[in-house]
């Protein structure tokens, strides 16, 4: 005991010191925390990655293949012009003439490699030994009626254009832009890619009038995240206009409410300075920090000022004595708040998704410069600042007991009970939260809101699917593709892969094959078959390929030295879980009906998504163990006492499981998002737990109180307090969850359950486990007034 005694007064006369020195010299400690803030946040740069890749780490095994696959063939980010004409019909003159200047201007976005169109598709056609291939529809204001009704039957009889340029009633066609970004900065080459489009698109709409346009592609994608992040980071305007109502209105102190946007604001400042020196780039996760920064540092600020209010107001002290005591009582555990909060921020980066090592280092960053400006610059500016109190300090009337007594003493009065309740419940949800399953269509990570989204659900029900699965079938040999035997057996994985429910399209080699070989043999549909002859085969991709035009080659679907081939499998729109089956199932079944040279992965960004989740997952569980282990060792080291540190475990991991039990209720799936959100409230509902308990062994230790009266006690002192910082973490996170980007809103709404349920728990079960724990016989609880003996 002497121990801990000597311990408690070397941190109370810390924190005394600290603020007496603080007050002393509030001027200069003000000056230096603007300098170092403003110096910090001169070295800001925001700069913005919405290629989808950042969401991948180097080591990503997915990443690896796919990006092998790109190399073999020609890399395909892509933008999709979808056209729906409004007479429901793509085949009149007109409209095909409006297509064809369409897919001419395509030619001019910027790093075009490559466009695809219904009016120029390289159809085959043969006259004796003479193998002719033309585009589909050339010079379309030149066709007679007749000549356009067979191009609309030729178009809806290829299997290489229905479901995937036209659907199969002719009213709903695509253009298909192939584009080679250099990938050197991808911040400027996709504005630049989407900003060309959007003219081009403007200016075709325009003209004609008579389409409806709508666009999808890894362009768009790319896009689209690129303008989420810009659109989340002004969300922070929003909540600092949210932090400052809420503060003023809970304190009725102007300038504690000037102090405090002060602290949050010198501690965004300061992150942002962290951004530019570290040469971060922000993405749709990263791009919330000012909000979460904003949130989490208010909560800092909030206990301080509190009990400051509290002991002017309802204590009757002076502005200095108040401000010592209100440092004194809540330094430490501010601090332990603080270093739990970045600890479980700094968890992030056991995780396989970078953007959120860098959600996490920053709001780590941030939450350190909270800390040093709540203790700095927020004492320093209430010394400076006036206060105003009433002459007569307030005296709670006997009979009339406050809320939080009220509370208090209905829990002391029935611990038992309200144990076994909260356990029962919190089973019954943890039960429920194992029952979340994982779903990462990125096409759902933007709301009905995004154009992107919308365009995409069109493109989907009424022309193809937006997600993809591709395999590189190997040959085993230099021109190996030509091997009868190869293409037979590729021909076999064609038929079956469109069997499949889930499949919309198939583009594979052994169709050029069949197409060619029934060419070559006067149209004859009895040879519409991959060629029996290696001779022949490969003469008649010799012939092929030298009357295919500039940018219409094959090097999309086989590699250079012509052994391997690429099939791309177009899906409806499906669950994680489902598009991981699929892929298992294509990859077995060339595992078991093909040879070993054919074997090939799964591979394609859809597949990469579907998967991250789960690699999340996996990967922040040793983060969140970690996180669990530092932060209960923290807690009983800070505590000093080893049993309720182990008990501090209870109230900070019931929450989250609590929050998981319901949003099965309200949800059922889970995104990559959510993943993180364990170790990342665990640090933040940590806050309740210390302070309440912090308030409740000082009642103990220094007031002498048994445990029940420790209970009311640290209600009467911190409950306000509690309350207070919930409200500023809900607005926050209220406001983050308005986010249109799916992997934000989702996590910061199931953080609003999360820390609902841990302000309950340290409401009802704390208490009631803490009267529980303690050993000596409990004396009935007076109800006298208690706040006269108030931090005393």
């Amino acid at each position: 005991m002497n121990a801990i005694q000597k311990t408690k007064n070397a941190t109370n006369a810390f924190a005394k010191n600290w603020a007496n020195f603080v007050i002393k010299f509030k001027w200069p400690v003000l000056l230096l925390t603007i300098l170092l803030a403003m110096g910090l946040g001169s070295q800001g740069k925001m700069e913005f990655d919405g290629d989808y890749h950042v969401f991948f780490s180097e080591s990503n095994p997915e990443l690896e293949a796919f990006d092998a696959l790109q190399e073999k063939y020609t890399k395909d980010d892509n933008i999709i012009i979808v056209l729906a004409p409004k007479n429901g019909n793509v085949f009149t003159r007109n409209n095909l003439i409006a297509i064809e200047e369409l897919t001419a201007d395509a030619w001019n976005t910027p790093y075009s490699s490559r466009v695809d169109a219904v009016t120029n598709f390289q159809h085959t056609s043969a006259n004796e030994d003479d193998l002719y291939v033309d585009d589909l529809s050339y010079n379309s204001a030149t066709k007679t009626d007749a000549e356009i009704l067979e191009i609309k039957e030729k178009a809806l009889k290829e299997p290489l254009l229905v479901h995937r340029i036209i659907n199969k009633e002719g009213s709903v066609t695509a253009i298909n832009v192939t584009v080679r970004l250099p990938g050197e900065n991808s911040a400027a080459e996709i504005p630049e890619v989407t900003i060309a489009t959007r003219e081009m698109i403007s200016k075709f709409q325009e003209k004609h009038a008579e389409f409806d346009v709508y666009t999808t592609g890894l362009v768009p994608l790319n896009t689209a995240f690129f303008e989420s992040s810009q659109k989340d980071l002004m969300l922070t305007v929003l909540m600092l206009l949210i932090v400052v109502v809420v503060t003023l209105v809970l304190t009725r102190n102007i300038f504690a409410t000037i102090a405090t946007l002060f602290v949050v604001l010198f501690s965004i400042m300061s992150a942002v300075g962290f951004i530019g020196l570290n040469g971060i780039k922000l993405t749709p996760p990263s791009a919330v920090f000012p909000t979460m920064i904003l949130t989490l540092a208010v909560a800092d600020s909030i206990h301080i000022l509190i009990t400051y209010l509290q002991k002017v107001r309802k204590d009757g002290l002076e502005k200095k004595e108040a401000l010592v005591e209100s440092m004194r009582l809540n330094f430490m555990p501010v601090f332990i708040t603080s270093l739990t909060t970045v600890i479980g921020f700094l968890t992030l980066n056991y995780g396989d998704v970078p953007p959120f090592w860098d959600l996490g280092n920053i709001v780590a960053f941030g939450m350190c410069m909270a800390f040093l400006f709540s203790t700095t610059t927020l004492p320093a500016l209430m010394a400076i600042f006036p206060i105003w109190k009433s002459k007569k300090v307030k005296e709670q009337k006997d009979g009339k007991l406050g809320w939080y007594t009220n509370l208090g003493m209905f829990v002391v009065r029935q611990p038992v009970k309200l144990t076994v309740i909260s356990i029962v419940v919190i089973g019954l949800l943890t039960f429920l939260a194992r029952k979340n399953v994982f779903n990462d269509e990125f096409v759902e990570y933007f709301d009905t809101t995004v154009q992107f989204r919308q365009d995409s659900d069109f493109i989907n029900e009424n022309l193809t699917g937006f997600y993809n699965v591709e395999f590189s079938i190997g040959s085993g040999e230099s021109g190996g593709i030509n091997d009868p035997r190869y293409l037979q057996k590729l021909n076999e994985f064609e038929d079956w892969l469109e069997d499949q429910p889930e499949v919309v399209h198939v583009n594979a080699f052994s169709e050029v094959a069949r197409r060619v070989n029934r060419s070559m043999h006067g149209d004859n549909e009895s040879f519409y078959k991959v060629p029996e002859n290696r001779e022949e085969a490969a003469q008649y991709l010799l012939l092929y390929e030298l009357s295919l035009p500039f940018g219409l080659d094959l090097n999309n679907q086989i590699n250079v030295d012509k052994s391997e081939s690429r099939v791309t499998v177009t899906l409806e729109n499906n669950s994680s879980a489902e598009m991981i089956a699929f892929a298992e199932r294509s990859e077995n079944w060339l595992k078991d009906n093909a040879p070993e040279s054919m074997h090939a992965l799964a591979v394609s960004p859809t597949l990469m998504f579907s998967k991250l989740g789960f690699r999340q997952a996996d990967s922040m569980f040793k983060g969140n163990i970690i996180a669990l282990i530092l932060i209960s060792l923290v807690l009983m080291i800070a505590l000093r006492n080893f049993k309720l540190g182990l008990l501090s475990i209870i109230p900070n991991v019931a929450p989250v499981l609590v929050g998981f039990g319901l949003w099965y209720l309200l949800k059922g799936t889970i995104n990559t998002g959510m993943v993180i959100v364990f170790g990342m409230t665990l640090g933040i509902i940590v806050d309740d737990t210390v302070h309440f308990m912090s308030k409740f062994l000082r009642a103990r230790r220094e007031l002498g109180y048994d445990a029940k009266a420790a209970i009311i006690y640290a209600f009467e002192t911190v409950g306000k307090a509690l309350v207070t910082t919930t409200v500023v973490l809900l607005a926050g996170f209220i406001v983050l969850s308005t986010s249109s980007f799916a992997l934000n809103s989702y996590m910061a709404r199931i953080t609003v359950i999360i820390i609902i349920a841990a302000l309950i728990i340290d409401f009802i079960l704390l208490p009631s486990l803490l009267i529980l724990v303690s050993k000596e016989k409990e004396e009935p609880v007076r109800k006298s007034k208690m706040q006269v003996q108030l931090d005393k």
